[in-house]
C-alpha cells in the first residue's frame, strides 16, 4: 500500500529534516505502506488514483494550506503529530475549511492511535476506489411494496461509481428450462448433506432450487455482473421457485446477493462486501421492543457462511419452495443500511446477537439483537424496511466510509 503525504512545512524547518522531525510516526506508517513525502509545491506529480493526504509538518504554514487546499482529496483530512506546532496550525486550518462549509477531519493523538485512524481511513479509500466500475444486476422489477427504496440510477453513478442493470427474468428463465436436473444433482445433494436438517421441503423442491441458482449464475457470468438484486416473488409467481437458495450461494461466493429487486439493499451488501470482505444477512425488522432496546430480524435467505448450522426449510409467506433457516452463534454485530434516492443516508450501529428464535409468524431465519443505538430510530426515522447484519463490531470502518463519502447519518 502507498501512502503520499502532502508535507507542509515552514520556511524554518528545511526540507530534509522533515522526516527526522517526525520520524517516530512515520516509522510506525512503514510499518503499513510504503511512504512518499512530497512537498506540497509537487503534489501534482502524485497519480490520481494513489492515497494521499494533508501532513502538517509544522505552524506557519497556515496560508499555504490555505492557498492550495484545491488539491486534497475532499473531504479534507489533516495529519498532524503535534511537534514544531503542527497540531496548532492544523487546527487555525480546520476552522477555516470550516468556515467556507466543507467537512475537515484532524488526525491526531498517541502514534498507535494516529496510526489506527490512518489504516482505518485507508481501509474506506480502497473500497470507495474498488467500488468504481461495479456492475449490479437488477433481475426483474423491485416488489411493489418497495415504495421507499428506489435509486435513481444517474445519481448512483455519479456518487458511487456503479452501474445498475435492468435484466429481463426471461434472461434466467431460457437458462433455467435447459438446466436438467441431472447436472444439479450432486450439487443439490452436497448442500442437502451440509445441512442440519431438512424440514418440509422435498427433494424435487431442492433440484428445482438449484436449477435456478445456475441459471443466475449464468446471467452473472454473460453479464459480467459483481451483484445482484433477484424480483424472487416475480420467479416465485411464475416458476413456482423460491430464490432463497440462489441468494445464499451467491453471497456464499462473494458474489453480493439481495432477494425482492431491493435496489438500496443490493448497494448495501455491496458496500460490505468491498469494505470488509464478508456477507451480510439481508433482513426484515420484524418485531421492537422499545423497553429493551431489542429488535428481532428475520428472512428466509441467509449466506450459510455466517451460520453455525442451517436447516432446509420451505418458503415463510408461500409455504413453498426452498428457504433458509440459519442458526448464528451469539456475539457481536453490526446491522447497518445505506439508503435514500441518491444512496447518500445511512444507519449504523454496533449490537449484540442474543439469541436465534422459532416464532411462527415470522420468516425462517430469526435473531434477536440487543443494539446499541436506540431503536426507536426503527419507529421513527427509519431508512425502510430491510437492513443489513454484519457479524462482528464494524461501526468505525463503517462510519469512517460513510463520512469520507458524505453520507448523512440516520440516527
Amino acid at each position: 500500500m502507498n501512502l503520499y503525504l502532502i508535507v507542509f512545512s515552514s520556511e524554518i524547518n528545511k526540507k530534509e529534516q522533515v522526516y527526522e522531525n517526525h520520524k517516530e510516526l512515520f516509522v510506525e506508517l512503514e510499518k503499513y505502506f510504503t511512504l512518499y513525502l512530497v512537498n506540497y509545491q509537487d503534489a501534482d506529480s502524485i497519480p490520481s488514483h494513489e492515497y494521499k493526504m494533508a501532513f502538517i509538518s509544522s505552524g506557519g504554514v497556515e496560508a499555504k494550506v490555505v492557498s492550495n487546499f484545491s488539491i486534497f482529496p475532499y473531504p479534507i483530512t489533516l495529519l498532524a503529530d503535534g511537534l514544531n506546532n503542527s497540531l496548532a496550525a492544523a487546527l487555525e486550518i480546520a476552522a477555516w475549511v470550516q468556515s467556507k462549509d466543507m467537512k475537515v477531519r484532524i488526525i491526531h493523538g498517541p502514534v498507535p492511535e494516529m496510526v489506527k485512524q490512518v489504516l482505518l481511513h485507508h481501509q474506506a479509500f480502497a473500497a470507495r476506489r474498488s467500488l468504481k466500475g461495479k456492475r449490479i444486476g437488477v433481475i426483474g422489477t423491485p416488489s411493489s411494496w418497495l415504495v421507499s427504496s428506489h435509486v435513481n440510477y444517474l445519481l448512483a453513478s455519479k456518487r458511487w461509481g456503479v452501474t445498475y442493470l435492468d435484466i429481463p427474468l426471461d434472461n434466467v428463465y431460457n437458462h433455467y428450462q435447459h438446466i436438467t436436473d441431472d447436472e444439479v444433482g450432486v450439487e443439490a445433494s452436497v448442500f442437502a448433506n451440509r445441512a442440519k436438517a431438512c424440514q418440509d421441503a422435498t427433494p424435487e423442491d431442492l433440484l428445482k432450487a438449484m436449477r435456478l441458482y445456475k441459471a443466475v449464475k449464468k446471467v452473472c457470468e454473460e453479464e459480467h455482473l459483481d451483484a445482484i438484486t433477484l424480483a424472487c416473488f416475480a420467479i416465485l409467481q411464475d416458476l413456482g421457485i423460491t430464490g432463497c437458495l440462489t441468494l445464499s450461494l451467491l453471497n456464499d461466493e462473494g458474489i453480493p446477493a439481495g432477494c425482492e429487486s431491493d435496489l438500496q439493499s443490493i448497494m448495501s451488501l455491496l458496500m460490505i462486501r468491498e469494505l470488509i470482505g464478508q456477507p451480510g444477512f439481508m433482513a426484515n425488522p420484524t418485531f421492537v421492543n422499545s423497553r429493551q432496546n431489542e429488535i428481532l430480524l428475520s428472512h428466509c435467505c441467509i449466506p450459510t457462511k455466517m451460520t453455525d448450522d442451517f436447516i432446509i426449510r420451505n418458503h415463510f409467506e408461500s409455504n413453498s419452495g426452498i428457504a433458509i433457516q440459519g442458526l448464528l452463534h451469539e456475539g457481536d454485530i453490526t446491522l447497518f443500511k445505506c439508503g435514500g434516492e441518491c444512496l447518500d443516508e445511512y444507519f449504523v450501529s454496533s449490537g449484540y446477537l442474543k439469541e436465534n428464535t422459532n416464532l411462527m409468524a415470522a420468516c425462517r431465519t430469526q435473531v434477536k439483537i440487543k443494539l446499541q443505538k436506540d431503536v426507536n430510530y426503527f419507529l421513527q426515522s427509519p431508512l425502510g424496511n430491510h437492513h443489513i447484519l454484519i457479524k462482528g463490531d464494524y461501526t468505525e470502518v463503517i462510519q469512517e466510509f460513510m463520512q469520507q463519502n458524505r453520507c448523512k447519518v440516520r440516527e
